[in-house]
């Protein structure tokens, strides 16, 4: 961003004098305050960044955002009534003045994975400025779009929503010349309302730009109607070859298949996309991540991206910290999916642990948390879960967190007669595991739930032990 100040008093309607300050960054956090920087003090729960103003002056803050009457400090001072609407302001009028070319992702999961898995695609396009990290909400995309330099080919943005209105707050201000829709599912069901999931998701089209189009998986018949029910322009894709005939949603000529592992250990899959057909190669394996590779493929396709471009940026993408992050330690393969989880995103990941447990002939061992935010049907998502985990037929389950009587009598319903313990101190999981004794070859755990239940902390304690 380059805003000279008064330029975001105008933005904002707020009357100022004939400062000239030049703001190139902005930050809500004082320890990313850097000399330039825009600080947004926002109000919290936990805490409230009026109360690190001076810090953030002292770190190079050419101007304060704020909401509260303020100490004078040393730099021009914006009183707005809600500083996060006059940041998703700012961020609005700065998107109108780029030249990029803009996506915006969403789903029910994998979107950060796409995301870095497309902007590592189209890098090699041209300049390209993405999310960071998972800031995928009104706060993290408005800074997130503030900060972009405004001279890239193409921008990457996530599109998270947890309650009704996100969407239209988050498309409002990206105006997106391309809307990817992943994949949906059940999460954050709880803030959504009885519109739905797909219904929200479809949402983003709404918001494309003059001439924009959707990306949308064929997969999931709710979303893809509701996707049509936009009347935007859409193309289809699919990661599961063989899908019977539905008219418009028949998407044989874009889809991915995974055909296994290469001589490193990493996935080879298929693509075919718009009649081409050639196999990339990428650090995720499994055929969960056929639907991430062909929704990045396809977007970047759409945007001039050839075969050769494609599978060298699948080839080369760095993929977040844990998301399905594998590491032996000892005797043991553990794989870190800690991020986050809802009922989509932990069916394929217990079912790839599953397969590649099966394939290296280890015991299946799963550290899972409940899954959060799904309001009036996380019971029944728990209890579900436990029947699918039960056919999995893991040989220990460790819980930690709520719905644990949900997911007990769904291990029961299918006959599940391993192990299943619940935890609650990482500090002590090393010791439950151990006594666990699990038998034969040292075996597979893979760890995933919710953030809240915070299972990389017991991880890392299980990781120490076995060092």
């Amino acid at each position: 961003m380059r805003l000279l100040y008064s330029e975001i008093c105008s933005l904002l309607g707020v009357s100022a004098d004939c400062d000239d300050t030049l703001v190139t960054h902005v930050a809500y956090d004082s320890r990313d305050v850097s000399p330039g920087s825009l600080f947004a003090c926002m109000p919290g729960e936990v805490t409230d960044g009026h109360l690190y103003a001076a810090d953030a002056v002292a770190k190079g803050a050419s101007v304060l955002l704020v909401e509260k009457e303020m100490p004078s400090l040393p730099v021009p001072v914006l009183r707005v009534p809600n500083t996060l609407r006059a940041l998703q302001t700012l961020a609005g009028a700065w998107r109108e003045r780029t030249q990029a070319t803009v996506v915006g992702i969403t789903g029910t999961c994998g979107k950060t994975t796409v995301k870095e898995m497309l902007a590592a695609i189209l890098a090699r396009l041209g300049k390209t400025a993405k999310s960071p990290a998972n800031h995928n909400n009104q706060l993290g995309m408005s800074c997130g779009i503030l900060n972009t330099d405004g001279d890239e080919r193409f921008w990457v943005f996530e599109a998270g929503i947890s309650r009704d209105g996100d969407m239209d707050a988050l498309g409002s201000m990206l105006k997106p010349d391309r809307a990817l829709i992943v994949n949906v599912g059940a999460g954050h069901t709880e803030g959504l309302g009885e519109k739905g999931v797909a219904w929200h998701k479809a949402q983003l089209l709404t918001h494309l730009r003059e001439g924009g189009l959707g990306i949308v998986s064929a997969d999931y018949p709710e979303l893809a109607w509701k996707a049509l029910g936009t009347h935007r322009q859409v193309v289809f894709f699919s990661a599961k070859v063989g899908l019977a005939d539905e008219g418009a949603l028949r998407s044989q000529a874009n889809y991915a298949s995974w055909i296994g592992c290469d001589e490193c250990g990493e996935g080879l899959y298929e693509l075919s996309i718009a009649g081409d057909v050639f196999q990339v190669h990428c650090p995720c394996t499994g055929a969960w991540a056929a639907e991430n590779l062909i929704a990045s493929g396809l977007t970047a396709h759409t945007l001039s991206a050839t075969a050769a471009d494609i599978e060298a940026g699948l080839r080369s993408v760095v993929l977040p910290k844990q998301r399905f992050v594998r590491e032996r330690i000892a005797d043991m393969l553990l794989i870190d999916d800690t991020y986050n989880a809802n009922p989509l995103s932990m069916t394929c990941a217990v079912d790839e642990a599953a397969r590649m447990a099966r394939e290296e002939e280890r015991p299946l061992v799963f550290l899972l948390g409940e899954m959060r935010e799904l309001g009036n049907v996380a019971y029944s998502a728990h209890r579900e879960l436990g029947r699918h985990l039960a056919k999995l037929s893991p040989s220990a389950i460790f819980w930690k967190g709520g719905q644990a009587e949900a997911l007990r009598c769904g291990l029961d319903d299918a006959g599940y007669s391993g192990h299943f313990l619940c935890v609650d101190d990482a500090s002590s999981f090393p010791k439950v595991f151990f006594e666990a004794r699990i038998p034969g070859k040292g075996p597979l755990l893979l760890a995933k739930g919710s953030r809240a239940n915070a299972l990389d902390t017991f991880l890392a304690c299980l990781k120490k032990e076995l060092r």
